[in-house]
């Protein structure tokens, strides 16, 4: 299994590598949200001594990993609909690698990305603590939650067989999760309804624990929190997705 998937991804990443301007192209929203939005409230919005561009940027890293794995559904359907997926059943690859091996090559994707982002908010002038180990710990965060959405993506492709309900559901995965977390605006500033949503939505987790890593003073009980929930959902989601595969298997 662990062969297969090493192979799979080798080759979604050549995939990807032949086709950079896609992964580019994932972050154009992102980079709007932080060029524009992070310029325009830094003026006006008071969080004590921290800079609103420092509380931002760690939602943008999580905008960022939304984008790029809530569609990665997309292309395990289309592979679905041209029978490419039939062709791998009946070979001896691993049923699980099939599906491992996207998940992985969406969150490595995601990592980049993430990290471009994080040196455009660096460039930026956001104050950010830019320790290598603390770096890692964000980057694993990203990763694991990469892996989540990623996972969902293709287990909803493989439940609903259709793009369009795929779409939606990949719409719904990114900016109405990102409002309904503490991405933007710090949780007492939200109504009480959106914190009970925020309480149990992992990207509220994701974000206070890149948060409390990038900041000047790191938390590390904070971060094993985030740590923690993202492990679950992560694992949760990936079970979920190859028990949808070889149920279609099947």
């Amino acid at each position: 299994m662990l062969a297969d998937t090493w192979h799979l991804f080798n080759k979604y990443m050549r995939i990807t590598m032949r086709m950079p301007m896609w992964t580019l192209f994932t972050l154009i929203q992102p980079l709007i949200w932080l060029l524009i939005f992070g310029q325009l409230f830094k003026e006006f919005v008071q969080l004590g001594d921290e800079d609103y561009m420092a509380f931002m940027v760690p939602g943008i890293l999580v905008m960022t990993v939304l984008f790029g794995s809530s569609w990665s559904g997309v292309s395990l359907l289309r592979e679905i609909t041209a029978g490419t997926v039939d062709k791998m059943l009946v070979s001896p690859v691993s049923r699980v690698a099939i599906v491992l091996s996207r998940v992985l090559h969406s969150s490595a994707q995601v990592i980049a990305q993430a990290f471009i982002m994080l040196l455009v908010a660096w460039a930026l002038g956001a104050t950010l603590n830019m320790n290598p180990l603390y770096l890692l710990m964000a980057m694993l965060i990203v990763f694991l939650l990469g892996i989540g959405f990623a996972a969902l993506s293709n287990g909803f492709a493989i439940v609903l067989q259709r793009e369009e309900p795929l779409v939606m559901i990949g719409n719904l995965m990114t900016l109405p999760l990102i409002f309904f977390s503490s991405a933007l605006v710090p949780e007492q500033f939200m109504p009480d309804w959106i914190q009970l949503i925020s309480a149990v939505n992992p990207i509220s987790y994701a974000v206070d624990a890149i948060r409390a890593v990038l900041s000047t003073t790191p938390d590390m009980a904070v971060f094993g929190k985030g740590l923690l929930v993202l492990t679950l959902f992560s694992g949760a989601s990936l079970a979920w997705a190859v028990t949808a595969f070889n149920a279609l298997r099947d």
